[in-house]
């Protein structure tokens, strides 16, 4: 199985959301299957097969999340990070700023779920890696 050490190598390589897709090949090759990550403090929490989990520390101060969600706002956001315009931190900051609570990437379905406080789907978008 899989560590959070391992995690950490492979997602040391991501300098934007561009490198993104090499960190999905990365987290397949160690066995991942998928993983939420958490705004508020960037905790994630990573899942593999038999309900394996391993949980990742807090990565930065407290991030308010909004209460409501802006949906085409956040969109903006996500298109300038994919295209490398912003680091993760400044990411997740928009990302709560626009009322994403969490986000779930599921490496079997090859797709990325962005979560609001009410665990209501925001936006899903298929990943290609």
């Amino acid at each position: 199985m899989f560590t959070i050490e391992q995690i950490k190598e492979a997602h040391s390589k991501v300098k934007s959301g561009a490198d993104f897709p090499n960190y999905i090949q990365d987290l397949i090759i160690l066995g991942v299957k998928g993983y939420d990550t958490f705004v508020n403090d960037g905790h994630v929490q990573y899942y593999g097969i038999n309900n394996y989990t391993v949980t990742s520390d807090e990565k930065y101060n407290l991030i308010a999340i909004a209460a409501s969600a802006n949906k085409e706002r956040f969109i903006e956001f996500l298109v300038m990070h994919q295209g490398g315009q912003t680091d993760y931190l400044t990411f997740c900051n928009h990302a709560g700023q626009c009322g994403i609570a969490r986000w779930r990437v599921d490496i079997i379905e090859m797709t990325c779920t962005y979560f609001d406080q009410s665990n209501s789907e925001i936006l899903i978008e298929k990943i290609s890696a």
